[in-house]
């Protein structure tokens, strides 16, 4: 019984560090959309495109709408917070900041994401987990020590909103699938609709109609049916056997791959100070995870 339990957590660990090196991948995609897409309508054909792909799959699944009209606000405002604002305001981020430097202020998300599960979902971290997390925070905050300019400030506002945003879709999420009351590509193509047409709607006021390329809606496309469709799934689906704080720390481990690709396929520099900081950030996660939580 224990080993089966151990595969089943060990299964929903490698699903989320697929999908973290799936959205590792994204922002370099993101940040080369970006030179020519506005952020807004950049994430709103991307979440529009994704989101339809995933309705059409549950509703030939379910043969239906599988959702009540008690079910829709719910939805809808796990669709808000995931994708409009998280989502959303995560592409304005990239639009203003260089990519590792949104990835840092995004490890500061896991915090939320923990107090928010101990007060709505009684999950409580045992503290060799605290500890674990304070080094990988302590290596996220060793990663940026320089002055910020305004432009800079702006972002980093606009990033710590997107944190917030994903820190209650993810307590939320867990809520809903701890209930059963979806499963997993149901609840993902529902809240990713809602929040998709959000999105839409503010791109069509804020920044107004644009024409999109053949090779910016090859990025697009990607983004929407591997990075985003299939990813969101398969995170759903990790979210059901892991707890949201566990989950959301190993988001961490972005910090390290987009470094890495950022320094590859964008130019931006790697440091022995920053270096250092991607080590604390992976042991303090490694902590996290292998450490068993108190229920």
């Amino acid at each position: 019984m224990a080993s089966r339990i151990r595969r089943f957590y060990l299964g929903a660990l490698l699903e989320g560090l697929l999908v973290t090196f799936l959205w590792s991948t994204s922002y370099v995609l993101m940040k080369i959309g970006l030179r020519v897409l506005p952020p807004l309508t950049f994430a709103a054909y991307r979440y529009i495109v994704a989101s339809a792909v995933l309705l059409a799959v549950t509703l030939l699944r379910e043969r239906g709408l599988p959702a009540t009209g008690r079910s829709l606000p719910k939805l809808f405002l796990l669709g808000l917070s995931g994708y409009s604002v998280a989502q959303g305001l995560q592409c304005v981020a990239l639009f203003l900041l260089p990519a590792v430097t949104v990835t840092f202020l995004l490890n500061f998300t896991p915090v939320t994401v923990l107090l928010l599960g101990v007060v709505f979902l009684q999950e409580n971290p045992v503290p060799l987990q605290l500890a674990g997390m304070a080094l990988a925070l302590l290596g996220a905050y060793v990663f940026l020590l320089a002055p910020l300019s305004g432009a800079e400030l702006t972002g980093v506002i606009v990033t710590l909103l997107s944190g917030l945003g994903w820190a209650l879709h993810m307590v939320s999420n867990r809520q809903l699938l701890k209930r059963e009351e979806f499963k997993p590509l149901n609840l993902t193509a529902l809240s990713m609709f809602f929040g998709a047409i959000v999105l839409l709607i503010s791109a069509l006021v804020i920044e107004g109609p644009v024409q999109t390329s053949l090779h910016e809606w090859a990025i697009i496309l990607w983004l929407s049916l591997v990075n985003t469709a299939s990813a969101f799934v398969l995170w759903n689906h990790a979210l059901e056997r892991m707890r949201a704080f566990e989950l959301s720390v190993l988001q961490n481990t972005m910090l390290i791959q987009i470094g890495i690709l950022a320094w590859t396929f964008l130019g931006e520099q790697l440091t022995p100070e920053k270096i250092m900081a991607m080590a604390m950030v992976f042991i303090g996660i490694l902590i996290v995870q292998i450490v068993k939580t108190k229920n």
